[in-house]
Order: C-alpha cells, then structure tokens, then sequence
C-alpha cells in the first residue's frame, strides 16, 4: 500500500504520533477519534483493558480507581486506541457514580461508532470495604447481535472470577 494511500485512510486520526497532544482535564468525548473498519464483513471483536482508569465520587469528591473492560464488534468504524486512552484520561476530575461512567463511556463510543456489539465493564477497588463492578451493553436492533447482547447481560456474571487483587 502506497504512503499517500495510508495517509488518506487515516487522515482523521490526529493523535497517534501527535507529540503536543494535551490532557484533557474533564470529561471530553470530543477527543474521540474514529477510523475504517477494513474488514466490515467479519465479525470480530476487538478489547481494550484500561487498569487505571479514575473518576471522582459525585458527593465526596474521593478518588474512584478501576479496570475498565471495552469489548466490542466493529461495523464500519473503529474507535483509535489513542483517543480512547486520552477520553479515558478526562473521567479523572470527572465526578459520577461507577454506574454512570460505564454506561455514558458506552453511550459516547456508540455514538462515535455505531457498533455491531459493545459492552463496557468496570471493576472498582474497594472504597468502604465494597467494591461496584458495573457492566453495561448493546447489541444493534434488528440484528443478531441485539440477542448477543441480551443473552451476555443476564448471563455476563454467571461465573465470577476469583477476585485476588483488591
């Protein structure tokens, strides 16, 4: 593939390999930025593991630390790793109960990609002596994945892992 080529097919991704980029210091999904799926007729999922993800209590404004799990079927576009990582960033100073950042975190990236499938998890330590592990998903109406997504939302703790590091 011709360098000219490459560079057309990622002529919105701004970021990667952009040595200015600036830290955002709330929540910002405008920094997501999206790529093309070249291979829109498979059905593959692609997962992203953040294990320092933080936001901030709503009331207290104490420090919320969790692994977030994104996993999710891409249709036409492609949410770049880079981004993501700097949209992740702006949840620091951001305050909101767990459940809230998983569900707006998975509400931006659907509307940033129009996924087939996407689900996004958090696992919390501990504050208090509980942890909260919100899991949230969507499967795209009218397709098999809309099942996928019922069938993996009541199924999706059937078997919890050992939990060893909080």
């Amino acid at each position: 593939m011709s360098t000219l080529r490459k560079k057309e097919e990622m002529k919105d991704v701004t970021l990667l390999g952009n040595k200015n980029v600036k830290y955002a210091m709330d929540y910002a999904p405008e920094v997501l930025e999206t790529f093309d799926n070249k291979h829109p007729e498979n059905d593959y999922f692609v997962k992203f593991n953040c294990p320092e993800f933080t936001s901030l209590c709503p009331i207290t404004s104490q420090p919320d630390f969790a692994t977030i799990y994104i996993s999710y079927v891409p249709d036409k576009k492609m949410v770049e790793s880079k981004s993501l990582k700097l949209y992740l960033f702006s949840f620091r100073n951001h305050g909101d109960f767990h459940e809230d950042c998983m569900n707006i975190i998975m509400k931006d990236l659907i509307k940033l990609m129009d996924p087939k499938y996407i689900e996004v998890w958090g696992k919390f330590t501990p504050r208090g002596g509980i942890s909260i592990d919100p899991y949230c998903n969507y499967g795209k109406k009218g397709t098999v994945w809309e099942k996928v997504a019922f069938d993996r939302l009541v199924n999706h703790d059937m078997y919890p892992e050992k939990v060893d590091n909080r």
